[in-house]
């Protein structure tokens, strides 16, 4: 063990190099005992991570687009997620970096380097704090407009100090994430990672088996398959999709962490294809059901819509399961995001220390800090996901597309070809479009809401 800390502590002299070692190669595990990850484990942590709080989402952007528009879009943002992490693997492999980070940084140097891992943490960290405000408003309850909500545990067991929204949270925290947030390596989170996009076909199959029922007893009609324009105003609303599609896939900060414990690297481009698949069958299906079923009713987040009687015996009962399922989902998500989050954290601090999985004190140091701020920002702070809204769209498009593209664009190693520069190009003016889309679009919402009042 000395000889790998000391051989690390020479590779991390570069603020270049990655922030974890590589846990398998070619000839031997770096760590005793340590097995390659497989594909299936592999192809389950990259869906994962995929498949957040975003699915929710999707239906009410497909009502905004129409049926037709809004699969296409969903097919395309999968097809342009592939392009660029196809990008990054390239020029990773190219430079010899093991992560994402350390890519950009042989590219564009620190400052490149710096300002992707700090979009990684904005992001990161806005998606952590709004899972876990879901998963609040889901078991214990919201209230809104002095209107409140009652949660899974408020409806089966009533008000108790127990089921009070700060006492789930904590039993969450220390039950739960503390435990899956404590592993060293993303393999170690598989099966959870499986369990969380089994939880996911848990609910596309009971949105998907509601509205056909529905369908065959004549109660709902088709959707729109196109947009209703209606004046400009409602143009320009077609744009507010555009943030939420293409940021549907954004994973790249997990694909080089996972690839480096592969037992075959090679396998990694399979891996992200067949996990894109997936991600867009749900997306699709989810989609699909969810604005059929609700129409134009369909809420921003369509979990909102599974909260009142769906016109079917044991409607109820349907709601409770959709709602448990996607708390539970949420919760096995919360540690495969948290693992990127925490590495970055660790590269923008100590960026020349030895890899943090070999340093126990500073390991458990930021996990216990970010966990806390996690914490406190979803407890006390529930409003904190405003900030977030403008800097996590933005730092989102940047790290799925903006980076991978200047990648391609700077091509520090020669091995761009002409057809690579094209689809850059064409992936860069997308992301500061949809960049501005989303600035636009926050900026207009809040001038509306601050001239009706």
């Amino acid at each position: 063990m000395t000889i790998i800390v000391a051989a690390d502590r020479k590779y991390r002299r570069s603020p270049r190099k990655s922030l974890l070692p590589e846990k398998y190669d070619h000839q031997e595990p770096l760590e005793v005992g340590l097995e390659g990850a497989s594909f299936s484990g592999a192809v389950f942590n990259l869906s994962s991570t995929i498949v957040g709080a975003g699915i929710m989402a999707l239906p009410a952007a497909v009502k905004q687009l129409g049926l037709i528009p809004g699969l296409i879009m969903i097919i395309l943002g999968s097809t342009l997620t592939e392009l660029s992490i196809d990008f990054i693997l390239k020029f990773s492999r190219t430079s010899k970096s093991a992560t994402y980070a350390g890519a950009v940084g042989d590219s564009l140097g620190s400052a490149g380097r710096t300002l992707l891992q700090v979009c990684i943490v904005v992001n990161n960290l806005g998606m952590l704090i709004v899972y876990m405000i879901i998963i609040g408003d889901v078991f214990s309850g919201t209230t809104t407009n002095n209107v409140h909500h009652k949660g899974v545990m408020e409806e089966w067991f009533g008000q108790h100090w127990w089921t009070s929204r700060i006492s789930l949270m904590l039993f969450t925290t220390l039950l739960i994430f503390a435990p899956l947030i404590s592993f060293k390596r993303v393999d170690s989170l598989r099966y959870t990672s499986s369990l969380s996009v089994g939880l996911a076909i848990v609910f596309v199959a009971i949105t998907a088996g509601v509205s056909i029922a529905k369908l065959m007893d004549g109660s709902i009609g088709m959707p729109r398959l196109m947009p209703e324009l209606i004046d400009q105003a409602s143009f320009w609303q077609l744009f507010t999709t555009v943030p939420i599609l293409v940021t549907a896939y954004i994973c790249h900060h997990n694909v080089l962490p996972i690839e480096n414990e592969l037992k075959d690297p090679t396998q990694m481009k399979s891996i992200v294809r067949t996990s894109l698949i997936i991600c867009s069958s749900l997306y699709i299906a989810t989609s699909f059901f969810g604005f059929i079923l609700f129409g134009d009713q369909t809420l921003d987040d369509v979990l909102a819509n599974f909260d009142g009687d769906l016109g079917l015996p044991y409607s109820s009962l349907l709601d409770d399961v959709v709602r448990v399922s996607y708390g539970i989902h949420l919760m096995l998500v919360f540690p495969i995001v948290f693992f990127s989050l925490r590495l970055n954290v660790d590269g923008l601090l100590f960026p020349c220390a030895i890899p943090i999985a070999f340093n126990n004190r500073r390991f458990f140091s930021i996990t216990v800090a970010l966990m806390s701020f996690i914490f406190v920002g979803a407890n006390f702070v529930p409003s904190i996901w405003d900030a977030f809204q403008l800097t996590g769209a933005t730092a989102a498009i940047s790290v799925g597309f903006i980076f991978p593209a200047a990648l391609v664009l700077r091509d520090t190693c020669g091995v761009a070809s002409k057809k690579d520069r094209v689809i850059a190009w064409l992936m860069f003016l997308l992301a500061v479009l949809s960049s501005m889309a989303a600035i636009s679009s926050d900026i207009y919402s809040t001038y509306v809401v601050e001239k009706r009042a």
